[in-house]
């Protein structure tokens, strides 16, 4: 009677354990777990149309319509982009027997983000039909600033423009944003005509 008792307990355990590994046999025959690929913020702005601005300065430019002017001070002013929280500013100074002081101050305006810097790339700008001359900087990282130039007559005229985004700077993050003002900024650069 005892050998008969410890078969039947055996076999209950048996029973019990066949039971749970045909349970988990079960659950786990299901397709093979893949990790997430990487997601990605997709911001999306409008299409940019773009006009003629006239200022109060000397020079005329073409502006995107989403993006709205606000006097500072005269000739010195920001383009306003509400809808991603970042300003173009625009700064304008006569040249008077200065133009080197002004380029070399232009220049350091730039080469001063390269300790946050990765790279600055700086694109010549030359119409020699309206007669502006000048640099496009692209700075690449956490910059306070990733786009910056600079447009002269090298007579008369000299205007800095440069973007910032009023957020701490982590480049990754503000890319989309940047590349859609940068075209802003291409289009401003390249739109320049000094009045007569």
């Amino acid at each position: 009677m005892k050998l008969l008792f410890n078969f039947f307990i055996m076999n209950i355990k048996f029973f019990q354990y066949a039971s749970l590994l045909l349970i988990i046999l079960l659950c786990s025959c299901k397709s093979e777990v893949q990790p997430k690929p990487d997601g990605y913020l997709r911001l999306e702005y409008p299409t940019a149309d773009y006009q003629r601005a006239d200022t109060n300065c000397t020079f005329t430019y073409l502006k995107n319509t989403q993006a709205r002017i606000e006097e500072d001070n005269g000739c010195q002013f920001k383009i306003t982009y509400p809808f991603m929280n970042a300003s173009i500013y625009i700064d304008y100074k006569p040249i008077t027997n200065n133009l080197n002081y002004l380029l070399a101050d232009a220049q350091k305006l730039t080469y001063n983000h390269t300790i946050k810097a990765e790279s600055i790339i700086e694109q010549p700008f030359i119409n020699p039909t309206d007669k502006v001359y000048g640099m496009f900087y692209n700075v690449t990282g956490d910059a306070a600033t990733n786009i910056q130039f600079y447009a002269t007559d090298s007579v008369e005229n000299f205007i800095v423009g440069t973007l910032y985004f009023y957020a701490k700077p982590n480049y990754d993050s503000i890319y989309p944003a940047t590349k859609y003002v940068e075209k802003d900024m291409i289009r401003i650069m390249e739109s320049i005509q000094w009045k007569k």
